[in-house]
């Protein structure tokens, strides 16, 4: 097997917010652009068409589209899209016209989902969302590859680029982990479990260790683990923003059987796996993570917590500046790439004598 690749740092955002939608979506692409600006790696957005207590959003590719244009160097990508739900030839020309816009950095994560509400607005059989998902990304690697699909003669356009490294696969078991590795797919693993008592790194390791030992591929085989990390000044700064909405999501939980009714905090944290804190105690903490030392991309989130955006911006500023480089993180050097949509609204993508647009500007709405 070739060596480990260097370990890639990632934030996922479920677009939620205290705003309205048009607040909300202006803010969650504003995470982008600063994103881009500290060095994160990638970028990933979640597919939620049923509303979460602080929005979502139900086009990802859309939004990643927008994303696209206001960034120079990050990679954009979804975590999840839910696959049974979506026609596999449409998603794939999607894909390629946002990975087309974006001078090639796109990769895309698909899963089957769960929401009994959502099968059934889409008329698909939610009993049958494994087998779905399956025939799904089959057509949609043939399309992604090229070959024709849906009709003799056909093929997407714009013609795809290389997708043998960027197609990921959410998954909730050592069965699922053995499936995905046996497809030859990257493994993305949620930031906690369900159904489990144990703490969801216990949980989760098996699973780690499966996929890696079914893997047979030639081209090393990459791991996105997915954690709710919250930095702030101290934990009590930390807990006075996530606090109250963890909890309303955690009693969620409890309502359809997923947590304990009745859950309190700090059992709502735990089960959420949540590192918060001084950045010094999310490292320590870290550290101990049993599935870290495996994986190859560590995607932070803060969802299901819903915070104010200053926090969230200042967040991301503490998880690329003392978080993930004390786990060995350093960020990349930016790709000799051609220039992209950016550099139609931000000079400094072409010039780099030119300064960069500031964050308050991409703050402002259209036209002010």
């Amino acid at each position: 097997m070739t060596a480990r690749p260097r370990l890639r740092l990632g934030f996922l955002t479920h677009v939620e917010g205290h705003g309205d939608a048009a607040t909300t979506y202006r803010h969650a692409q504003e995470l982008f652009v600063v994103a881009d600006e500290l060095g994160f790696d990638v970028g990933w957005v979640a597919q939620h068409h049923v509303p979460l207590a602080g929005g979502g959003v139900p086009s990802p590719w859309t939004f990643l589209a927008h994303a696209a244009a206001r960034t120079r160097r990050i990679r954009l990508a979804t975590a999840i899209t839910i696959l049974p739900l979506e026609d596999p030839v449409r998603l794939a020309e999607d894909v390629s016209v946002v990975d087309t816009l974006s001078g090639g950095r796109v990769e895309i994560g698909v899963g089957s989902g769960a929401s009994e509400l959502e099968y059934a607005v889409f008329g698909r059989d939610v009993a049958r969302r494994r087998e779905l998902t399956s025939e799904g990304l089959a057509v949609l690697r043939r399309a992604l590859a090229n070959e024709e699909v849906g009709a003799p003669g056909f093929t997407i356009q714009p013609p795809a680029g290389d997708f043998t490294e960027r197609i990921w696969q959410g998954v909730f078991s050592e069965p699922g982990a053995r499936h995905v590795a046996a497809a030859g797919s990257n493994l993305l693993l949620n930031r906690a479990t369900y159904g489990h008592d144990a703490p969801t790194d216990e949980v989760q390791r098996p699973w780690a260790d499966a996929y890696l030992e079914d893997w047979t591929r030639a081209r090393t085989p990459r791991i996105g683990l997915s954690r709710f990390v919250f930095p702030a000044a101290d934990r009590q700064a930390s807990l006075a923003q996530i606090g109250p909405s963890v909890l309303a999501a955690a009693q969620r939980f409890g309502e359809r059987g997923g947590f304990a009714a009745g859950i309190d905090l700090e059992e709502a944290l735990r089960r959420f796996h949540a590192f918060h804190g001084h950045p010094e105690q999310i490292v320590e903490e870290l550290r101990r993570e049993r599935v870290l030392p495996v994986a190859t991309d560590l995607i932070t989130q803060f969802n299901p917590a819903v915070i104010d955006h200053d926090a969230a911006v200042r967040a991301l500023e503490l998880i690329a500046t003392q978080v993930a480089p004390a786990l060995g993180w350093t960020p990349a050097p930016p790709p000799s790439t051609p220039p992209t949509a950016a550099s139609a609204t931000d000079p400094s993508a072409t010039d780099p004598s030119a300064p960069p647009t500031t964050r308050a500007a991409h703050l402002e709405p259209a036209g002010a």
